[in-house]
């Protein structure tokens, strides 16, 4: 999985040099405060991921550190590498009241890119007979692809209602079901958007691609449970031993994009007005409390509950053809969460409670147990996550933990990470190859294009099992199921 960002040419840097690192835990290592780092870098990763870890995350996450107002430490997962401005990967949290900034680079292109799990209540060999037909209904019900766009036309009256209204929006409308909403990050809305923010270029990019999946890294993929590691928690999550699941995995489309080009520039200027040193340009931000610095957090929420609404408009896509094709099927949603966000929590900071804005770059939310903000039925076993590999491996489902909170603003990885950028994946592989190759394993794909699936090819992505290892390792999160794909749509 990437970070949502254009696709560009871009190639790794030396791999990172563990001995500029201190290692202070079993997968925690340390970049010390030097220069202008106003505090240390912290990554988490074994020996081994940091030897295939790209420089340029050592060089950005110092970067990161040196940003005002930032709070304890930057932070990278271990599936992190090379982004724009911060890693992908990146987390950092910084305080308005200590002149901490917002910035585009914290949160990327792709706002609110997520994934959102559904469990079907069938097991797996129920479901294989219809598979393909399935698949055939899925691809041609479900928009997919560069530009694509879907059934559903809004007004740019109708759209601003999307930008502040999230899922609840799409519920309201009757795409989905009101029990949905409790089983969504911020309840389905995040608050705070005012969509007399966003340009109306990026509003006009959206007018009909509510409802679509996409491109790049975006997928919906049903998988099964091969593997059950926490039984209490995969109890309360509904999942069982080899019961199917349909992920889906993909954010604010054309509109966060534009968000992100828009505020660049606006906050590129801020970043000068105010006298914020920038060491990486796309690093550009502004003042948590300034003007611009306001005005990009209520657009970025648009991009939110944008992202929110088409999850929720998907899922109904998917629910219908379920009706159609296994009308048994339940479609019970376990859990939606993002990992391309800025959001304002509070924080424990020195045994006090402080407001912070949390940026979170290809790194997912991982709330542990009892938080306020879970269904009551999670409260017990902490937060789902999900944690996707490729197409051709595994994926994870995880459960926040307390000890999260402490070493990363409750955050965990998003995903297995690139070691191979898209331009040279298209070198290496054809799509049409890695295609029939993930058929011969069992695996059908629908591919958009064969592009998409040429720069998605497995090895072009770290060992997603190692990466979720670490992180268990860490205390970031804890191993709860590993599901395998049945079937994949690429954009």
């Amino acid at each position: 999985m990437g970070s949502g960002w254009p696709s560009v040419s871009w190639t790794f840097r030396s791999p990172m040099d563990a001995a500029r690192l201190r290692q202070i835990e079993d997968c925690m290592w340390e970049i010390p405060q030097r220069g202008s780092m106003r505090v240390p870098g912290y990554i988490f990763a074994d020996r081994e991921l940091l030897r295939h870890m790209d420089d340029k995350v050592h060089e950005q996450l110092s970067n990161v550190a040196a940003l005002p107002g930032i709070v304890k430490a930057a932070l990278a997962m271990p599936d992190a590498h090379w982004g724009y401005g911060f890693p992908i990967g990146g987390v950092a949290a910084f305080d308005p009241e200590k002149g901490g900034i917002i910035s585009v680079g914290g949160v990327g292109y792709d706002i609110s890119c997520g994934v959102r799990a559904i469990s079907l209540g069938l097991e797996r060999r129920e479901l294989l007979p219809r598979l393909s037909q399935l698949m055939d209904e899925l691809f041609r019900e479900i928009p997919a692809g560069v530009g694509s766009t879907g059934r559903l036309k809004l007004s740019m009256k109708e759209l601003d209602e999307v930008l502040q209204g999230g899922a609840e929006w799409a519920v309201e409308r009757g795409y989905g079901e009101k029990s949905d909403l409790a089983f969504i990050e911020e309840h389905g809305r995040l608050e705070g958007a005012d969509p007399s923010k966003v340009s109306t270029k990026a509003k006009q990019r959206q007018l009909k691609q509510i409802g679509t999946l996409g491109s790049g890294n975006h997928y919906l993929e049903i998988q099964y449970v091969e593997e059950i590691f926490d039984p209490i928690a995969a109890g309360a999550f509904g999942l069982e031993q080899d019961h199917v699941l349909i992920s889906i995995h993909c954010g604010s489309r054309a509109l966060g994009h534009q968000i992100g080009t828009d505020y660049i520039q606006l906050l590129s200027k801020a970043a000068q007005k105010y006298r914020i040193p920038i060491r990486e340009r796309e690093l550009v931000c502004a003042p948590i409390d300034s003007p611009e610095g306001q005005d990009y957090y209520k657009a970025m929420a648009c991009g939110v509950n944008c992202a929110l609404a088409n999850r929720q408009v998907l899922t109904h896509l998917v629910r219908n053809v379920l009706r159609r094709v296994i009308p048994e099927a339940k479609c019970q949603l376990i859990y939606d969460v993002s990992h391309n966000t800025c959001k304002k929590e509070k924080h424990q900071v020195n045994g006090r409670p402080r407001l912070l804005y949390v940026h979170r770059k290809g790194a997912t939310r991982a709330f542990g147990p009892s938080h306020e903000e879970l269904p009551s039925r999670y409260r017990a076993v902490g937060q789902p996550l999900f944690i996707g590999g490729t197409m051709g491996t595994c994926s994870f489902v995880l459960a926040g933990t307390n000890s999260s909170e402490d070493l990363a603003w409750g955050s965990a990885c998003h995903g297995a990470g690139r070691t191979m950028s898209r331009r040279a994946a298209l070198k290496k592989w054809k799509g049409k190859k890695v295609i029939s190759s993930l058929k011969a394993q069992g695996i059908i794909v629908k591919a958009a294009s064969a592009r998409g699936a040429a720069e998605e090819a497995p090895d072009a992505y770290k060992d997603v099992i190692r990466v979720v290892e670490v992180t268990h390792r860490a205390g970031l999160a804890r191993k709860v199921a590993l599901v395998r794909p049945m079937a994949v749509i690429k954009g």
